[in-house]
């Protein structure tokens, strides 16, 4: 753990997000209250980021939904595909975006009319639309721009330190390990979901 990094109560409640330097805690807490993510710009081509990403999360336990309107009404990683945010026929806690930031706008748009909202709106690596996350904080609905939920999961969860790379975060304590699968490590403490 990073020594002062505030906790997810403190990030949640001192007010407007820096989007170029986001808290480990605001992530983290994010990352532990989604269970429900809707992917637009999902791909079926598993060289693409976007079905890498989807694979990583399913397998991390999160209901991941793929949106793409060319593949709408097909199956994608056992998941059906839709063809729009509107089309999906269960709230959502989060929509990533795997699409531009000019796109970004309309699909943050397009969120925002979701009844209920979602809690998140999360906007890949590159993409970044201050406007549409202006309209979407005004709703009460966190952002995260230019971010990979993939990345900071194993980067919070210390997976990302096996292939070498410096998570940024030293800690003492014996990581948690998910309850399936091999080798997988998890944000969750034991016995939390």
């Amino acid at each position: 753990m990073i020594p002062n990094a505030p906790s997810s109560a403190q990030a949640a409640a001192t007010g407007p997000v820096d989007h170029n330097n986001y808290p480990d805690a605001y992530i983290r807490d994010i990352l532990k209250s989604v269970k429900t993510i809707a992917l637009v710009g999902a791909s079926a081509n598993p060289a693409r980021p976007s079905y890498i990403v989807m694979k990583y999360l399913l397998e991390r336990g999160y209901d991941v939904i793929p949106v793409n309107p060319g593949l709408a009404g097909q199956t994608l990683l056992g998941k059906t595909v839709y063809g729009r945010l509107a089309d999906i026929p269960h709230p959502v806690d989060m929509v990533e975006i795997f699409r531009n930031s000019e796109a970004a706008g309309p699909v943050t748009d397009e969120a925002l009319a979701l009844s209920p909202l979602p809690r998140v709106i999360w906007m890949q690596l590159s993409v970044r639309n201050d406007e549409a996350a202006a309209r979407a904080e005004a709703q009460g609905v966190k952002v995260v721009m230019n971010r990979c939920p993939k990345i900071e999961y194993g980067r919070l969860s210390g997976e990302i330190g096996w292939q070498g790379i410096n998570s940024r975060i030293i800690s003492a304590r014996k990581p948690a390990m998910a309850d399936r699968g091999f080798q997988k490590r998890t944000i969750f403490k034991p016995g939390e979901s």
